[in-house]
C-alpha cells in the first residue's frame, strides 16, 4: 500500500511539473495583444516589447517582459513578481498624445513635438483642400474608382523622385527645376492625403448617418481624425502612413488625367450606352 501511495504522489508531482512547464509560453518577438485580455504567469517571456490596443494583460509573479509595455486605451495590470525590464507606458496620462504616461520631461516633449507635427500636417492638408476644392474632388474620385491605379503610379512617382532630382540637378537648366519638383510633390501629398481622408470620413460618415449627407469639410475632419489616429498606432502605424501617402500621391497625378486615357470608371452606370428604340 505504501509503494502504491508513493508512486501516486510522484505520478501527480510528475504531472503537475509538465503541466506547469507546458503552460509556460515565450514570445520570441514580442506580442501584441488586440481587443481582448491576456494573462502573463510564472515561467512566461515576452522578448521584446507588449503592446495592448484595446484589451487588458494581467502580469503575475514568475512572468517576465524584456522590452517596454505599451496600452493604448488598454490596462496593465503589474502584480508584485513581474518583471518589466523597460517602461510602462500608458495612453492614458497628461500628455496630448498616445504613448504618453509617466515619462521625464524629454520624453515628454518628444512626444508633443510629434503630435504637434500630425496636427500641422492636418491643417496643411485642410488648407490643400481649401485652396484646390476641385482638384481634390476629382482626386477623390480616381482613388474611389481606381484604388490599385493610385497605389502603383504612387509607388512608381516615389521611386522616380529621386532620380529625376539627380537628373536635373547634373543639369544646368534643370537646377533651378528641383525646388519647382519639390513643390509639385509636396502639392500631391496634400492633395492626394485630402483625397484619401475625405474618402474614410465620408464612408465612415455614411455608416453612422446612413441617411444624411456630409458636407464636404465634416467629412474631411473626420477622416483626418481617423488618419491620424491610426497613423499613430504600433507596429502598423507605419503601414498606414506608407499606404496614405502612396494612394493619395497617385490619386493626385492622376488627378491631371483624363481619365479616358487610363480606362473607363468602374463605378454605378458606366457600362455601355443604353440605346433607345421605338416600341
Amino acid at each position: 500500500m505504501r509503494r502504491v501511495l508513493v508512486a501516486l504522489a510522484a505520478f501527480i508531482g510528475l504531472a503537475a511539473a509538465t503541466g506547469s512547464f507546458a503552460s509556460a509560453h515565450t514570445y520570441d518577438h514580442g506580442k501584441t495583444v488586440w481587443f481582448s485580455n491576456l494573462d502573463i504567469g510564472d515561467g512566461d517571456e515576452v522578448r521584446g516589447n507588449l503592446d495592448v490596443i484595446f484589451g487588458s494583460v494581467t502580469c503575475s509573479d514568475g512572468a517576465e517582459v524584456d522590452g517596454d509595455v505599451h496600452t493604448f486605451f488598454a490596462s496593465f495590470n503589474q502584480l508584485d513578481g513581474c518583471q518589466v525590464d523597460g517602461r510602462v507606458v500608458n495612453a492614458a496620462g497628461d500628455a496630448f498624445v498616445p504613448w504618453v504616461g509617466p515619462l521625464s520631461n524629454d520624453d515628454l516633449f518628444a512626444q508633443n513635438h510629434s503630435f504637434l507635427k500630425k496636427l500641422a500636417w492636418d491643417v496643411v492638408v485642410l488648407f490643400a483642400f481649401l485652396l484646390f476644392p476641385m482638384r481634390v474632388r476629382v482626386a477623390l474620385d480616381r482613388v474611389e474608382q481606381h484604388p490599385g491605379m493610385s497605389g502603383l503610379v504612387g509607388a512608381l512617382a516615389a521611386i522616380a523622385i529621386v532620380p529625376v532630382g539627380v537628373f536635373l540637378a547634373f543639369s544646368i537648366l534643370g537646377i533651378p527645376l528641383i525646388p519647382l519638383e519639390a513643390a509639385l510633390v509636396f502639392a500631391a501629398l496634400c492633395i492626394g492625403n485630402a483625397a484619401v481622408a475625405l474618402l474614410i470620413g465620408r464612408r465612415l460618415y455614411e455608416l453612422l448617418l446612413p441617411h444624411k449627407t456630409p458636407t464636404p469639410l465634416g467629412a474631411l475632419g473626420l477622416g483626418l481624425i481617423v488618419v491620424t489616429a491610426a497613423e499613430t498606432l504600433p507596429t502598423v502605424g507605419w503601414a498606414v502612413i506608407a499606404l496614405v501617402l502612396l494612394v493619395g500621391l497617385g490619386s493626385a497625378i492622376l488627378a491631371f488625367v483624363r481619365e479616358s486615357n487610363f480606362g473607363p470608371p468602374r463605378g454605378p452606370g458606366s457600362g455601355p450606352p443604353v440605346s433607345s428604340t421605338a416600341a
